[in-house]
């Protein structure tokens, strides 16, 4: 892990990005800690901050002219109360592959109303229930959702069932969990490498060498890309420990399904 030191900041890279603001990009030194931001002497419109390790989304000034944050692929859990007293002027927040759990993780940023853009896509808490209508109620000002427009419908239905009493008790219920979580709690201190065994790497590499057909080849990878190791013993989806023509079906079934979600999820909008 490396400090965020005045040092760093003025050594890092510094440019016009394409929508012609002023980034700073301090990407990938796997920084623990937000600190020392003063030393941008608040030149910078956008600060990126991706691929580090950081778990708490504070320790700014007053930056009065930053608008963008890209925190891609940190560890955040936690988000500080009264943001906005140090980032006046916030859009834009890019929280995508980060930790955060709960939706009542998100309530500080109730607070800051210049928030127009709001990514958590691969956070845990994109899979809570009534994720997008939570923020769509919570932040009124707010324009796109995971690089999604947030529809007049969904605030009408946001409004409708946040103001009612089962709302309410919705609400209580995520403070409630939201309490109970310690962040960072469970979380390794380091990604630890994953990958096939030794064995099935093997087993792999003579499937291939037995496929006749580019058609074969294809459906070892989708197979592969399911977690199915072909030839592996022990429960696979097809029941029988190895890669079968009823388990080729079916992931290309469940190809055909997710198409078919996507082609209806199209249409209705």
């Amino acid at each position: 892990m490396v400090k965020l030191t005045p040092e760093l900041i003025q050594q890092s890279m510094q440019y016009m990005n394409p929508v012609k603001d002023r980034e700073l990009d301090l990407r990938g030194y796997k920084i623990p800690v937000i600190e020392n931001l003063g030393a941008t002497l608040d030149q910078f419109d956008t600060i990126d901050f991706s691929d580090n390790d950081i778990r708490k989304l504070d320790g700014f000034p007053l930056l009065k002219r930053l608008k963008c944050l890209l925190l891609n692929n940190n560890r955040i859990v936690r988000i500080a109360e009264n943001l906005e007293n140090s980032l006046p002027n916030l859009e834009s927040l890019i929280l995508t592959g980060n930790s955060i759990q709960e939706l009542a993780d998100l309530d500080p940023l109730v607070t800051v109303k210049t928030l127009t853009t709001l990514s958590l896509l691969h956070n845990p808490v994109t899979t809570q229930q009534h994720y997008r209508l939570y923020l769509a109620y919570k932040l009124p000002n707010l324009r796109l959702l995971d690089f999604r427009k947030i529809r007049m419908r969904e605030r009408e239905e946001a409004n409708a069932l946040f103001k009612s009493k089962k709302g309410k008790e919705i609400q209580r219920e995520m403070a409630k969990k939201a309490k109970t979580f310690v962040p960072g709690a469970g979380l390794p201190d380091a990604p630890k490498p994953s990958g096939p065994a030794q064995e099935d790497v093997r087993k792999i590499r003579e499937a291939i060498a037995r496929a006749s057909s580019l058609e074969e080849v294809e459906r070892l990878n989708r197979l592969l890309k399911a977690g199915i190791v072909p030839g592996r013993g022990g429960q696979g989806r097809s029941g029988r420990g190895q890669a079968t023509d009823n388990d080729f079906g079916r992931v290309e079934e469940d190809d055909d399904a997710v198409e078919a979600g996507e082609s209806s999820n199209r249409n209705g909008e």
